[in-house]
């Protein structure tokens, strides 16, 4: 580990201080500049457990909410023109890239992305989006069109075993002609 000051590797223990309102590790040289000390907080779990909600539809609320990907999957989905609804809406409101930017705390990069169709948003984007250009991006997942049932059809594709039966009446044939 190498000081955050001077550079120099640290031996020993290092000292954890503040310098100037910055949390530093620093050596035993440089421990001296600072004042206090601070201790490292225990890291937040990566993963929150999902909240139940009756809705099929994950609340609109822009604080930093998490819901489960698995319930996005399952029951909602990303309209297939968003770039163009995105860009329409915003040209009818008369706003720029950075004005929408701005608007909902995100690039103008990927803003552009998106209108370009170059980047499909994540959940959470396309709920800003929607909320803000008031149109509708994310729908109810279509129901899975069952598959249709197998039907007898007048007309029969030839399978291997037609093939050898067919070859077996030949032999049948060929063995009447012979004895004819």
């Amino acid at each position: 580990m190498r000081c955050e000051v001077c550079g120099r590797k640290i031996f020993g223990t290092p000292h954890r201080v503040m310098i100037e309102g910055a949390k530093m590790t620093v050596c035993n040289k440089c421990a001296k500049l600072g004042s206090g000390t601070w201790e490292i907080k225990p890291s937040r779990p990566l993963h929150k457990p999902p909240s139940v909600s009756k809705s099929p539809f994950p609340r609109a609320s822009f604080q930093a909410k998490s819901f489960s990907p698995k319930m996005t999957e399952l029951q909602i989905e990303l309209v297939e023109d968003f770039s163009a609804r995105v860009r329409k809406a915003r040209e009818k409101l008369g706003w720029s890239h950075e004005d929408l930017g701005k608007k909902i705390n995100e690039k103008v990069s990927v803003l552009k992305k998106i209108e370009a169709g170059k980047m499909t948003p994540d959940m959470k984007l396309a709920m800003k989006l929607e909320h803000v250009l008031k149109i509708k991006l994310i729908t109810p997942l279509a129901e899975p069109k069952p598959h249709p049932t197998y039907k007898k059809t007048t007309v029969h594709e030839l399978t291997l075993g037609d093939l050898i039966n067919f070859k077996e009446e030949k032999t049948e044939d060929e063995k009447k002609r012979e004895q004819s």
